[in-house]
This record gives C-alpha cells, structure tokens and sequence, in this order.
C-alpha cells in the first residue's frame, strides 16, 4: 500500500471540508435582524375645505383623503345624517367622524363620559393613554387621547363648544394593529387630524 498517496488524499480532502466551512462561515450571520417596513411615500400636504350645505360643522382635510357620509360605527348607529368618513385610501387609514347635538337625549356630562369610555373600550390592548387637552377655534375645546401599543385606534379626540354641539372623532386603520409598522402612517394622519381640529367650527 501507497501511504504517500493516502496521505495526500487525506490533506486534500482535509482541505476541501475547511474550504467549505470558511465558504459557509463567512456568509451566514447568526445574529437576529430587525424587522423591515416597506418604506412608505407621503403625499404632499394640501387642505381643503369641507363646507356642505346644512352641516353642522365646517373644516379643512387633506386633499388626499375623501369624506364620505357614514350611517354607522361598530354597533353604535347614526342618529343623524351628519356622521362621515374621512378616508385616506392610499394609506389604508380612516378618521371617523361622529356628531350629536347636546340636549334633553344627549345630555353634555353623559357625552363627555361616553367620550372617554369608548376610548377605553377600543383601547383594550393600550400600553398606556394620555388625556391631552386641546383649544381650537372659539368653542372648540376638548381632548385628544394619545393611546399607546397594539390599539385598535392609537388617536381619538373629542370637541364640543359644551351648550349644541359635540363632535367625537377616531383614527384607524385597515390593518390588524402593529404599531411598529403603522407608526410613521399614524404620524402623518396625526398631524392632519389636529388640522382638522384647529380649524374647525361650527355653525350656530
């Protein structure tokens, strides 16, 4: 037997198998990767004015979103016709607007209460909610609700000039909730949302 052949068969293959392991080595990581997002356009911001004859309300959206009247919300229904939709369909987002005129069967402090429970009721999976107080134009005061985590809605707000009316509004989206993939979308409504509320007002 040729054990100088052997050999050189055995430092060969020797050679192969470490080749290979460097090959592999070198490529694979196997640290976790964060995950990513697909990175996301925005539109540029414009406004326009939403001013329909006999509506309670006015004010300015942007002009990539659409309003569209709406009859209900969840299991609650409509009990005038002054409920819309303000719709983003390039983003996959929605502020629903609903309105109810204080009164005998809308008592002010019942709203406000009822303001505040539907953000809890929406909010089961919130890390946290900040109540955050806001002035717009005379007689539109109330709050936003900032809700933390995998909520069903992360912004709502209420306004109301506390004697007629009392406007309740909610940003969601057609996506089960993540709040790490839809933050920058949220974001970007955010601030649209609080142009809608700066500049709204009523109609006496």
């Amino acid at each position: 037997m040729n054990f100088s052949k052997l050999d050189n068969r055995f430092v060969l293959h020797t050679l192969y198998f470490v080749l290979l392991f460097s090959i592999f080595s070198c490529n694979s990581d196997p640290r976790p990767r964060p995950k990513g997002y697909f990175q996301i356009d925005f539109p540029e911001k414009k406004y326009v004015l939403f001013d329909e004859p006999d509506y309670p309300y006015t004010f300015e959206y942007p002009a990539y979103g659409k309003v569209l009247k709406d009859s209900t919300f969840f299991e609650a229904k409509a009990e005038n016709p002054y409920w819309v939709n303000l719709d983003f369909p390039e983003l996959a987002g929605r502020i629903h607007i609903s309105y109810k005129v204080i009164g005998d069967a809308n008592k002010f402090d019942a709203l406000v209460q009822d303001a505040f429970k539907m953000t809890s009721k929406h909010s089961l999976k919130a890390t946290s909610i900040d109540e955050i107080p806001l002035k717009g134009q005379a007689g539109v005061n109330g709050f936003i609700f900032d809700v933390g985590g995998n909520a069903a809605t992360g912004k709502q707000f209420f306004v109301t000039d506390s004697s007629k009316h009392f406007l309740r509004g909610a940003l969601y989206f057609d996506a089960t909730p993540n709040y790490d993939s839809i933050q920058p979308v949220e974001q970007f409504l955010y601030k649209d949302m609080q142009h809608l509320i700066q500049t709204l007002k009523w109609r006496n």
